[in-house]
């Protein structure tokens, strides 16, 4: 037994040695080596990426919301425990209800292994409302098929989050601030505002003339107007027809006229029907796509923010300072710690340079138009008014307003109402340009104000075509309607100066300007330059509205130098642009950036913004050639064959300027008038700049130079003396004339 038992021992110990690694170690391995190596057992491990890098990558796809290329990154335990929805969800909501602006992540410690790693990192959140929230918090890693995967834990957001506990914040939002005009009458204002309307099956018919009237005299709507609506629509509909305050509506509630209705609400409130509701601009409820952008801003996602004009660009002031608690909750809802809070701070107002009854009486006279009216201080580039036509009532987007059902006629009118033209609208700018060309003229030394051209009818001196004055065109007219061409207006103008032709608007005289200096060999692009130099095809600067551009291109050909010289071709401005221009050649040649905010000011101390006179550069003009234009502008308004006399008669102010009227290449042209006050020393009122232009509306004497006298009225009388234009009263949609004759004067 013992032999058998010493034989199974050897042979054990035989098989453990060829087991052992050969060497010179000891125990039974160096008893039984042999001088032939055994095979060896080897394990293969491959070296895995950068850990570091993992948690980097990771950190950077959340910095811009990438959830999804966060959730690739997760382990493969991670992402069955997890979906992509709850994951982006738990990091989305977690930022926003924090305010977390942006965040910063420093790495630290770290433990890797081939199989794990363990990488620290500090968080610091820098959050609008709690202030900055710092933790240190350890990653955890798993190397799967060679690439560092994370594993996934409430934790790595913030250590308090672990077993599904939540944010939650207490948010205390100021009221937002107010909108005033330069004298400090309300703009828009947070206000319980009625909205006014007519159920035409609740009319009382004795008292439908209080209802007309009373109506008309809160909405600005003409009692006419009102009752062919209710006839129109029959009894059983509702008409809605403007919003107030009790102030304002205060002499139509007491009334109470049967088929009155109205009902109370809260609201961004928006006085007279909108001043200026281009520029203003107006608020809407943040929508889906803006949460989270305001809620890292502090926002809870409840209020209404700017959405367009002064609204929007003064929208960090109106805001106020939002504050808020942040708090820990548990899963049931129960508070479990305050991580940080802040105090709300009282909204900016904001103060407009616009004078609301300026403002008034110009929405007034492009309200059937489209078209645009501003008035600018002369010396300063204050904007008094900015009248965008055809305008809107801003109150209309407040979903509590029970008239906002005309909402999607106002988005889907083919008129654009909402489209600022006083800044963004682009149209060339017809016989104004003249004032561009009669510039350009006189500083390249070939005109002086006294040389002459024959203006006759026909213009030739392009080959192979015929161009005409507008006085033929005038003519044509006549004859058609069996009359002689025996007025001022209808015969060609002759002979006439430089400073004659651009009383006359002679159409030949700068068609001949025009290609005189393009084939000038170093004159080519001088009218282009002017053009530029006065401020036209780049913005203006004002800050705080959207504007256009517009176009000046260098001519390529003879047809492209005439065409400009006379403001068409490929000429586009804004005019805003022209304002600008024309308060400059008024105040002597300097150009100031308009401007539409006076100041902010908070609810004690000091503005935080004031308005400041900004000058932008001076026009290229030696002073004697910018005399002879002033001269040359006063003309056309007071010499009897100024093309602006006829409805400047009996102004009892200075006013010198240049009428327009520019082909549209469709419909009607668009009619223009530009010029300035010199009334200052007189009225002790600053002078001003007012550009009118109707879309579409016919001859610039015969529209824009009325809208142009009723702005100059309105300033210096407080409103318009003279009420009509030749189609119309202001303030109605003009009439088609019935009289022979007419015509185009530029």
């Amino acid at each position: 037994m013992k032999s058998l038992r010493w034989k199974q021992f050897v042979l054990t110990a035989f098989i453990i040695a060829g087991c052992t690694s050969s060497g010179t170690g000891g125990g039974m391995s160096a008893i039984f080596a042999t001088d032939t190596p055994l095979p060896t057992a080897q394990v293969r491990v491959t070296p895995a990426p950068n850990a570091e890098a993992a948690v980097t990558a990771f950190f950077d796809a959340l910095k811009t919301d990438d959830y999804e290329v966060m959730y690739a990154m997760l382990s493969q335990a991670s992402r069955d425990a997890v979906t992509l929805e709850d994951f982006s969800k738990r990091w989305n909501d977690a930022l926003n209800n924090m305010s977390a602006a942006s965040f910063d992540v420093v790495l630290g410690s770290t433990s890797i292994t081939p199989f794990n790693a363990e990488i620290g990192y500090t968080i610091t959140y820098k959050t609008v409302l709690a202030g900055d929230i710092q933790r240190d918090i350890v990653m955890r890693l798993v190397n799967e098929d060679n690439n560092w995967k994370v594993q996934w834990d409430d934790a790595l957001i913030l250590p308090e989050l672990a077993g599904g506990n939540l944010l939650a914040m207490e948010y205390n939002i100021p009221a937002r601030g107010d909108i005033y005009d330069a004298k400090g009458l309300p703009i828009a204002t947070q206000n319980n505002a009625f909205a006014f309307g007519i159920q035409t099956d609740l009319i009382d018919y004795n008292m439908i003339g209080a209802l007309t009237t009373e109506l008309g005299r809160l909405c600005g709507l003409d009692p006419l107007d009102i009752q062919a609506k209710i006839d129109a629509a029959g009894p059983g509909w509702y008409l809605p027809m403007c919003e107030g305050t009790r102030e304002e509506a205060q002499r139509l509630l007491s009334i109470n006229p049967g088929g009155l209705a109205y009902s109370e609400y809260e609201s961004r409130y928006y006085n007279r029907g909108g001043l200026a509701p281009q520029a203003v601009g107006y608020t809407l409820a943040i929508s889906p796509e803006q949460v989270n952008e305001y809620k890292r801003k502090g926002y809870s996602g409840s209020e209404r923010i700017g959405q367009a004009g002064v609204e929007q660009w003064a929208e960090d002031y109106l805001a106020g300072q939002h504050g808020g608690t942040l708090r820990v909750v548990s899963p049931t809802g129960q508070i479990i710690a305050t991580l940080g809070k802040s105090d709300p701070k009282p909204a900016d107002s904001v103060y407009l340079t616009i004078n609301s009854n300026l403002q008034f009486h110009a929405q007034s006279a492009v309200e059937f138009f489209r078209g645009a009216i501003i008035v600018m201080e002369m010396d300063t580039g204050r904007i008094l008014a900015m009248a965008s036509g055809p305008d809107f009532d801003p109150n209309i987007f407040d979903s509590n307003n029970p008239n906002n059902l005309g909402l999607g006629e106002l988005l889907n009118d083919s008129r654009t109402p909402m489209l600022n033209r006083a800044a963004q609208g682009q149209l060339p700018l017809g016989s104004v340009f003249k004032i561009i060309t009669f510039s350009a003229a006189l500083e390249s030394g070939l005109y002086l104000k006294d040389t002459t051209y024959d203006c006759q009818y026909d213009f030739t001196e392009l080959p192979d075509q015929v161009r005409h004055d507008w006085t033929w065109q005038h003519c044509q007219d006549r004859v058609a309607g069996g009359l002689f061409c025996n007025t001022v207006d209808s015969v060609p103008s002759g002979l006439v100066t430089l400073q004659e032709g651009l009383m006359r608007s002679c159409n030949p005289y700068f068609w001949h300007i025009g290609n005189d200096l393009y084939n000038n060999w170093d004159r080519g692009t001088d009218i282009a330059n002017m053009a530029r130099a006065f401020g036209l095809g780049s913005p203006t600067g004002i800050q705080q509205i959207p504007e256009a551009s517009g176009q000046i291109d260098d001519p390529a050909t003879e047809i492209d130098a005439v065409n400009q010289a006379i403001g068409q071709g490929t000429v586009l401005v804004t005019p805003l642009q022209v304002v600008r221009f024309i308060a400059a050649i008024g105040n002597g040649g300097t150009l100031y950036r308009p401007q539409i905010v006076e100041k902010i000011q908070p609810v004690e101390g000091d503005p935080v913004l004031t308005f400041k006179t900004e000058a932008q550069g001076t026009l290229p003009l030696r002073p004697e050639n910018l005399e002879i234009l002033r001269e040359a502008m006063l003309m056309v308004v007071e010499n009897p064959k100024g093309t602006a006399r006829f409805n400047m008669r009996g102004l009892q102010f200075t006013v010198a300027g240049k009428t327009g009227t520019a082909e549209s290449g469709s419909g009607k042209p668009h009619g223009w008038f530009a010029g300035y006050t010199m009334n200052e020393a007189d009225t002790g009122l600053p002078d001003i700049a007012i550009v009118a232009v109707g879309e579409n509306i016919g001859e610039g004497s015969e529209f824009a130079v009325p809208f142009f006298r009723a702005m100059v009225e309105a300033y210096y009388y407080g409103s318009p003396q003279r009420q009509y234009y030749d189609y119309g009263q202001i303030g109605y949609p003009p009439y088609t004339p019935t009289p022979p004759g007419g015509g185009v004067i530029p």
